[in-house]
């Protein structure tokens, strides 16, 4: 798929949508595995076709600015006995790029709504 300049994938524009949700739950940090089980979740698995593209995306949101990341405390993987995870979180910039999808989405479905006939008031 080629990128228009300024103009964000499907999957990017999911993981914003996906990351500012979890935003407004008061999760702020979130990691590749989880950010991909809740896109699984919502849209039945259409947008990942394996987990290299989920982490490919989350480069480019990153490098994009839209995301930031950094690997999490390496005493809270040891003392879990697991791999360390590195912990993503959306920008300001990513937060705008939600809302603008979010605008252009419902924008997109008023206009697949069909429009209403005017009503007449009928004669007594």
């Amino acid at each position: 798929m080629r990128r228009k300049p300024g103009q964000l994938l499907p999957l990017e524009t999911a993981i914003c949508l996906c990351a500012a949700g979890l935003r407004r739950k008061g999760t702020h940090e979130f990691h590749g595995y989880d950010i991909a089980k809740r896109l699984g979740d919502e849209s039945g698995h259409r947008l990942l076709t394996a987990y290299g593209t989920l982490y490919r995306a989350l480069g480019r949101l990153e490098a994009m600015g839209l995301l930031k990341s950094e690997w999490e405390d390496p005493h809270v993987p040891a003392r879990e006995n697991r791999p360390g995870r590195r912990m993503y979180s959306l920008t300001a910039a990513g937060e705008g790029a939600a809302e603008e999808a979010r605008l252009a989405a419902r924008k997109a479905a008023r206009e697949k709504m069909p429009k209403r006939a005017a009503r007449r008031p009928v004669p007594a």
